[in-house]
């Protein structure tokens, strides 16, 4: 998807009358087909249970909303899982993507389910901080596999105007040989078809710039940066741009300070390196930010040419090939962010290219769009 060109409202368009009567009946589903398995996770999203359906004994995943209150009797806002089933449906096809199943009522309480492939694979978080030993990097081949698994992942998401806004290695499933890697949980993907303003959500230390920086109109070249950050973090061991743990960053405050870490690394942006930098809305707190600390704190280098990220991914621990494609998905400027789909080009993934079982899978054509 070409950097900042909004694409034609054509995915999450109007279905024919065909399609709608296919997806009501898919709606109509029931929890009663289905035996619950096991709780795979919760936590604010909700709860995630493994299944299996009586009839065809397929094993399935099945995604339920909580209410935001247990206190209260507010029912779910069913909208959410909808959204979410849309954006799934239209990346139907992704192999690189968890994929979709449809929706069932839970015939107890009248609820909606979202019902998904079941993936038998730990996520890229649990496999880097339980399955190996904390803080062990991974190594730059596995790393590539891994990238190029996500990247295919991402451009073909992207291709179909969905933008994930959460990509990190808890949204990420990895299988333990390296073959079998899943993005997941689209619950706050948006599809650009729909105009912006879009709202400025993610996790903090995989969020791009320009929605710390509050920009309402960004576009897929977010999900570029989230997944240049889970590359380092698959090659330190450690995230890159750490935060304070919190829950909740709403405040301008707590943005201010993590783009400060970001300048840390990356140096600080100036008008030939992202000329639209000085006009976004958080800016002048970042510029009131950097005049309030103390002489020791306000040097750092402007522009990404000056940036830290080599000493910090050296030559024994990262190939110059390699190191393109961290810095290329690591700018500043969206404009000249690389997008999944250029990155895959590079000399990087090009001089190792993968099995001819992969390229046969990377190579399927999305299926038509089922709309929910």
């Amino acid at each position: 998807m070409p950097a900042r060109k909004r694409p034609a409202a054509a995915v999450l368009a109007t279905t024919t009358t065909k399609e709608s009567a296919t997806s009501r009946k898919k709606s109509r589903r029931s929890t009663d087909e289905y035996d619950e398995v096991t709780r795979l996770g919760e936590g604010g999203f909700g709860v995630v249970l493994k299944a299996r359906h009586r009839a065809t004994g397929k094993t399935v995943a099945i995604k339920y909303l909580t209410s935001p209150d247990d206190n209260t009797e507010e029912e779910p806002d069913e909208a959410e899982l909808r959204h979410e089933a849309r954006l799934l449906a239209a990346c139907n096809g992704n192999p690189h993507l968890v994929g979709f199943e449809g929706l069932a009522r839970d015939t107890t309480s009248g609820n909606l389910r979202l019902v998904m492939e079941y993936v038998a694979a730990p996520s890229l978080h649990a496999f880097m901080r339980k399955d190996r030993r904390h803080g062990s990097p991974l190594p730059e081949p596995t790393v590539r596999a891994i990238m190029r698994k996500l990247l295919t992942g991402a451009k073909l998401m992207h291709a179909r105007h969905v933008v994930h806004r959460d990509i990190k290695p808890a949204n990420i499933l990895v299988g333990r040989d390296g073959h079998l890697v899943k993005i997941c949980d689209l619950g706050i993907g948006v599809s650009m078809s729909d105009p912006p303003p879009y709202t400025q959500v993610g996790t903090m230390p995989y969020k791009a710039p320009e929605i710390l920086l509050r920009k309402p109109d960004y576009d897929a070249l977010v999900d570029c940066w989230s997944l240049g950050c889970v590359m380092a973090e698959m090659l330190a061991g450690k995230t890159l741009f750490e935060d304070d743990g919190r829950e909740d960053h709403m405040d301008d405050a707590d943005h201010v300070a993590q783009l400060w870490g970001i300048f840390r690394v990356l140096g600080m942006p100036d008008d030939r390196t992202w000329p639209e930098f000085k006009s976004l809305p958080l800016t002048g707190k970042v510029m009131e930010f950097k005049s309030s600390l103390p002489p020791t704190h306000k040097m750092l280098p402007e522009g990404q040419e000056h940036s830290r990220l080599r000493d910090i991914f050296p030559g024994e621990k990262l190939s110059e090939q390699g190191f393109q494609v961290l810095l290329g998905l690591l700018t500043y400027n969206p404009d000249k962010r690389l997008t999944a789909a250029k990155a895959l080009k590079l000399p990087w993934f090009a001089a190792h290219p993968p099995s001819a079982k992969a390229v046969k899978v990377e190579a399927l054509p999305l299926p038509r769009n089922k709309i929910v």
